[in-house]
């Protein structure tokens, strides 16, 4: 028998694609710590972690702005499935991240889908999964997008969420509930009766 035949199966391995945009990316060099186009392959029970802490985070965004560690993405195996699935988790106490249309808090987490995009402040990152066999390894692929993800992939307009404080959602379709003071509803009321 040759060598060939008595080669380990290789397997493949599960890949998350991020495509990534800011609109100062080439003036302010806020990705140069970022190898892009290559696969990194990571152990599977690595936390990724991303922020502007280079100590701390794997992958780094050279811009104050960033939190030290701003999220993380873990991998995981649902109950009964043989498929392994990312979460992300807000680590920042300043910007909420928001997910598709769903805003994540501080410590806020949620399995990511097969393809979602992720934003705070300026930054978007189109993340795709590609499923693979392996339970050892994962790998992480970057590409830089030359324009806005949210108009080259159709995704709605949204307002930056400012670095302290939250925007208000009451503009928004939500399917939860969001809060209101009082000023807001009764502003919101006093409109409604001007109409």
């Amino acid at each position: 028998m040759s060598s060939f035949e008595d080669a380990d199966t290789e397997e493949t391995v599960t890949c998350l694609q991020i495509t990534v945009y800011h609109p100062g990316q080439l003036q302010s060099g806020i990705f140069q710590s970022i190898r892009f186009c290559s696969r990194d392959k990571l152990p599977s029970s690595e936390v990724v972690k991303f922020g502007r802490n280079s100590n701390i985070c794997r992958y780094t965004f050279q811009d104050k702005q960033v939190s030290r560690v701003q999220f993380s993405l873990q991998l995981f195996k649902q109950f009964n499935s043989s498929v392994l699935s990312f979460e992300i988790k807000n680590m920042s106490k300043k910007a909420n991240l928001i997910m598709d249309s769903r805003e994540l808090g501080y410590l806020n987490k949620m399995d990511l889908p097969y393809k979602c995009m992720i934003r705070f402040g300026e930054y978007q990152f189109l993340m795709e999964k590609e499923d693979g066999e392996s339970l050892e390894f994962f790998e992480i692929q970057f590409i830089l997008s030359p324009r806005s993800l949210l108009q080259e992939n159709n995704w709605p307009p949204h307002r930056p969420i400012p670095k302290y404080g939250i925007y208000s959602l009451s503009s928004f379709q939500s399917s939860s509930p969001t809060e209101m003071d009082e000023n807001e509803l009764m502003n919101t009321e006093s409109l409604r009766e001007e109409m």
